[in-house]
Formats: C-alpha cells, structure tokens, sequence
C-alpha cells in the first residue's frame, strides 16, 4: 500500500501495472477457455463463430475470478445475454438470503374489520 511518501507518478505507475496484471490474467484465461471449449454458450447453446466470438464470455462457475485452473474446470463459456442472467441470478438470491432485509410489513388495514362487519350484522 503507497504510503504518504510515495508520489503521484509512483501512484499511477503502480495502478497501471495493477491494470495491466489484471488484463494479461484476462486475456490468458479467456485464450486458453477458447481453446478448450468449443465456441458454444453452455446456456443457451447458440454458436458464436468467426467476429461474434466476441460476445462469448468466459463465467467462474464459482464466481471466484482468482481460481483459474489450466483444465478450465471452473469456467463455462457464456454468451453476453446468459452471462449477464447468471449474474443477475445470483445477485437476487443474494439479496434475497441476506440479513439486512427490510422487517415484514406490520401494517393490518383489516384489523378489526371482523368486529365492524359483526356491528353491520347485529344491526340488520
């Protein structure tokens, strides 16, 4: 971690060789996932050749982008639109199992509606 001292080339040098890192990691998993599978969406199964291979994506199946094994025993293939839904998926189960929910509604609008109706009834 750049400490007070360190200066504002210092910083930018680090946080483009953290960038850099970061893509070459991209691009070597993404290459060998290309070269291990074929060019399929595991999801929807639609086969993506030639210009469109682009939006074919690569998905860690347990969602850790650091766990990267050379048999791509973590990885699927996904295209843009099924890579997004897994994504979108996974965030809502998330939200939905999490603590910091809302409380239930404490609100009752038919509180006591039994004891009005029973007035209307003895009045009849």
């Amino acid at each position: 971690m750049p400490d007070e001292t360190t200066s504002d080339d210092q910083l930018h040098r680090l946080i483009a060789d953290a960038r850099r890192a970061s893509a070459e990691a991209l691009r070597s998993y993404r290459a060998r996932a290309l070269e291990l599978f074929p060019h399929v969406c595991a999801r929807c199964g639609r086969d993506f050749s030639g210009k469109r291979i682009r939006e074919l994506t690569v998905h860690h199946r347990d969602h850790n982008h650091d766990n990267n094994p050379p048999d791509g025993s973590n990885w699927e293939l996904l295209c843009l639109y099924c890579h997004e839904e897994e994504h979108s998926r996974r965030e809502a189960a998330r939200r939905e199992s999490s603590h910091d929910s809302p409380p239930p509604a404490k609100y009752r609008p038919f509180a006591g509606l039994d004891q009005l109706l029973k007035k209307t009834d003895d009045r009849s």
